[in-house]
């Protein structure tokens, strides 16, 4: 097994498709058959399910794909290493943010990377808090900015940043906009949710169980824009860790309304406990904590206390 065919292998999976993968990493497409023919001969199993529409990996595939990214992740970070022991920093580093914080938060940080880290190529992702989560699990990812209460178990390496509080986004069939809302209001609510194991869902569900009620669940949409497009369209209600629609295109929709007793999720930056940071991914995460900080505080985001290092 060659790292040029794990390379390979995984820009497959990525692009969906033989051609595609080809003519991003500029390799002839026999070629690139060749290569993952040979890969699975060696491993035995077939890799990928390829049909009309493309390919896609099988369960052996996808236990390859998550493998292969964590061994390539550390053989790029092997010259940054290397060249630790003094000069600039330097290297690579994989950077997930959860979808929620907006695009004003992931803008900020490329250009606060560019300007402290010149010598750092960040990559950046943004998914739900629990995609992320996997991700960093799995090694895929370097670091992450997620969302996470204490309801889940502490497996990762984590730095606190900010308390932020849960708001109601009221569905346009309400008669009269609320300001807040409380536990039995919002199990009376037809309600548009995210699926588990999302972190604003579980404290949710948590939160009506112990107060002997159960939500009116009436969709589920795991994404931030197709979730404020389903309220807009007033199929429902939604739950965001945000008080500011604004960042992530809800602007027109009405204010939304803090939940009373309130329910709170934790910011924090996780890595792997497993897999200690490299220099240019510390210097990274200190650059967050920082940028985090003072964007709070100008900010002065609804709902938000800033618990980190002051």
């Amino acid at each position: 097994m060659r790292f040029r065919q794990l390379r390979y292998f995984c820009k497959i999976v990525e692009c969906g498709s033989f051609s595609r993968a080809a003519a991003t990493i500029h390799v002839a497409q026999p070629a690139l058959s060749q290569q993952i023919g040979e890969l699975e001969t060696q491993m035995g199993v077939e890799l990928l399910h390829r049909s009309a529409r493309g390919v896609r990996a099988t369960r052996a595939g996808e236990v390859l794909y998550r493998e292969a990214l964590a061994i390539l992740r550390q053989l790029d970070q092997i010259p940054s290493l290397i060249r630790a022991g003094g000069g600039e920093v330097e290297g690579s580093v994989s950077l997930g943010i959860v979808t929620i914080l907006g695009p004003r938060v992931a803008t900020a940080i490329v250009s606060a990377c560019r300007q402290a880290l010149p010598k750092v190529t960040l990559k950046l992702i943004a998914l739900d808090s629990a995609s992320l989560r996997a991700r960093v699990e799995a090694q895929t990812l370097d670091m992450a900015i997620i969302f996470e209460s204490a309801l889940f178990p502490p497996v990762l390496t984590r730095q606190p940043l900010f308390r932020q509080r849960l708001y109601f986004i009221g569905h346009q069939l309400l008669a009269v906009p609320l300001s807040s809302c409380s536990l039995a209001q919002l199990a009376e609510q037809p309600l548009i949710l995210p699926s588990h194991p999302n972190i604003v869902r579980v404290l949710l569900e948590h939160a009506l169980k112990g107060a002997g009620l159960a939500p009116t669940i009436v969709a589920e949409v795991d994404d931030a824009a197709n979730l404020l497009a389903a309220v807009r369209a007033g199929l429902g209600g939604a739950i965001l860790p945000t008080g500011n629609l604004a960042d992530i295109g809800g602007a027109d929709l009405s204010a939304p309304a803090l939940i009373e007793p309130p329910l709170y999720c934790t910011a924090s930056v996780v890595s792997d406990s497993d897999a200690p940071l490299s220099r240019a991914g510390e210097a990274l995460r200190m650059l967050l904590i920082e940028l985090l900080r003072n964007h709070l505080e100008k900010e002065r985001l609804p709902g938000t206390e800033w618990i980190g290092p002051a």
